[in-house]
This record gives structure tokens, sequence and C-alpha cells, in this order.
């Protein structure tokens, strides 16, 4: 039997679709009743009989820190997919971050070895991938991480957990640790997920940054993610992007899907640098939630390009295109919106 954790969230409900529709037994863990619909939501872009597939799922209520209900998760369990995460890159959810990404990683990881899984693929992110000096050099899962950088509170949280995953294989558990880009994918609209910048895109924005950075689409990160557990392959990790791109020109592919205007200027560091301190002027005069940090301004303009060649060449895919992916997702969000 197969574990998803995080099967509410973007990755995991598509994730979960493929196995059902691969005819597996799967349960999926879920912490608030109401994101249940947002799975059943997801399953209906792509079939009829989307509630028969829905209700082969069990659901088991669980927080990634409450070990009790994780063990009852975890009974006759084979396999994980560790999907959950709290994505944030506001300074101030640090110690949440890390109580989420790290501790309940560590208490997942602590499961695995305990009832003996045979294996657990574990969704992490570039974002715990260091970076080249050089900013036409490629990053390979060969690049060191470096801890002495000013790294996003998530990055800092997503490498930690990744840490916990690596110790779980030194102690029996086999596993592969996949690192996506930034992810397309529908039904997923508001929050953290990439389905905000379709959101925010639409609605119009005056601004694109210099930056670049790694694209994928969560149809490729679930396939992909099921033939490396289906595999023989272990103790590996796997880049997952399928182009790079400058935020430019995802920003008017995006807009020419959506037959909106894109952004005409480009954000000045200066803007940048004054925006940052006055966002955190707010949050501390004002307990505003933070929008713009230190490290976000600094990476919405700083360009990185991704290798994933190793992915590849491991399991013979070919990633769909951004093009083709970014018309897919607006399809769906334009229908969801209209």
């Amino acid at each position: 039997m197969i574990l998803v954790t995080g099967g509410t969230g973007l990755v995991g409900s598509h994730l979960l679709y493929k196995l059902v529709r691969e005819n597996e037994h799967v349960r999926a863990i879920y912490r608030r009743s109401h994101t249940l619909k947002r799975v059943k939501h997801v399953f209906s872009y792509y079939c009829e009989n989307h509630n028969e597939l829905y209700n082969k799922i069990e659901w088991v209520e669980a927080d990634l820190n409450d070990v009790p209900a994780l063990e009852f998760a975890f009974k006759d369990i084979d396999y994980v997919y560790h999907c959950a995460a709290f994505v944030s890159f506001e300074p101030n959810k640090y110690y949440q971050l890390r109580n989420i990404n790290i501790e309940g990683t560590a208490n997942i990881v602590n499961l695995c070895v305990s009832n003996r899984i045979k294996k657990l693929c574990y969704v992490s992110s570039i974002a715990a991938i260091g970076h080249e000096p050089n900013p036409e050099q490629l990053i390979t899962e060969k690049t060191e991480w470096n801890p002495e950088e000013d790294n996003s509170v998530y990055a800092i949280t997503k490498y930690g957990a990744e840490m916990e995953v690596w110790r779980g294989t030194q102690e029996g558990v086999p596993a592969v640790i996949v690192n996506p880009g930034i992810i397309l994918g529908p039904g997923y609209w508001k929050g953290g997920s990439s389905g905000n910048l379709f959101r925010l895109i639409h609605k119009g924005m005056t601004y694109f940054s210099s930056g670049s950075s790694g694209y994928v689409n969560v149809w490729d990160v679930s396939d992909i993610m099921y033939k490396l557990m289906k595999s023989d392959i272990i103790n590996e990790r796997y880049i997952l992007v399928s182009e790079n791109l400058s935020f430019k020109a995802f920003q008017e592919k995006v807009a020419q899907t959506l037959n909106v205007k894109p952004a005409k200027k480009e954000i000045s560091l200066m803007i940048l640098e004054i925006g940052w301190r006055l966002d955190w002027l707010s949050s501390k005069l004002l307990g505003r939630r933070r929008k713009l940090s230190k490290q976000l301004a600094k990476s919405i303009r700083t360009k990185t390009v991704y290798d994933n060649s190793k992915i590849k060449n491991a399991i013979q895919t070919e990633f769909n295109s951004i093009n083709n992916s970014i018309e897919k997702v607006s399809e769906y969000y334009l229908k969801d919106t209209n």
C-alpha cells in the first residue's frame, strides 16, 4: 500500500490521480477537511468518473507533527511519497517552516525506518540546491549548498528536510529526492502555488524582474516520481526542470495565453531595495504579513539555469514544453474563473 503526505496540495492531488489511475492502493494524509474538495476539483479536470476514482483513496486526518496519528496512517504501508510542505518566504515564518518542513520530515523518516518502508520519495525544491557564481553556468545535482549565503528561510528548511531523508537512507530506508523548479499546474490559484502567478498576471502586472528560473509542469513531476518509485534507483536526487526561462519571458507567455497585456517595465534594483525595507517596516509597525523579503527581492533578479540531463538519462524521459504547459494551465484557469 502507498502513503501520500500532502495529498491536498498541487503535487499531491495530481500524484493521487496518477496513482489511482494506475490502480494502486492508496492512503493519503490531510490536515483540514475543507481542502479535500480541491482534490475532487483536480480530479474533475481529467475524467467524468472523478468521484469514483476519488473514492478509491483512503483518507487519514493527520499532522506531520502528530506522531500517534502518523503511526496509524503508516499501518500496512510499503511505499511513501512525502509531498507535504509549508511554502513561505516570510522570514518571521522560519520556526513554523522548521516545524513542518524539517521536524515533520524527520517524523516521516523515523516512521519509515520503524515500519521498514521499501522506498521513500521526497518532494524537495530547486531552492535546496546551491548556486553557481557564474549565472550562465548550469546548476546540477552536484552544485554544493552554501550555508554562508543569504538563503531564504524556505530554502534553508527544504535543505534541512533533505538532510533528514539522507539520514533515513543511512538507517535502512531507500529513497529518491526530486527537486522540481517552479511547478505549473491547475486548481490552486491562490497562496504559495504557481497558480497565483497566473491570477496576478491575469489581473495585470506593471513590472517584470530581470531574473530567471527553471519551470516544470505538475504532470511531468508526478509521472517522474511514479517512474522513480517503480525503478531500481535508490538514494539519488534529481532536478526536475523542463526549461529555463526569464521571468519576463514567462510573464509574456502567460499574458498572451490569457489575452492580457504583459508587464512593460523592468523593476529597478533601487525600487526592490527600498521595497523590501518598507515591507519590513510595515510588518513591524502595522503587523502586516511580509510580501517582499530581502532574500525574495534578491531571488527575483538572480539568473539561474538548471541542468535536467541526470533525470532524462536515468529513466529516459522527456519533458513537456513550457509553452504547452502554460497553454494547458491557462485553459483551466479561464474555466475556473469565468
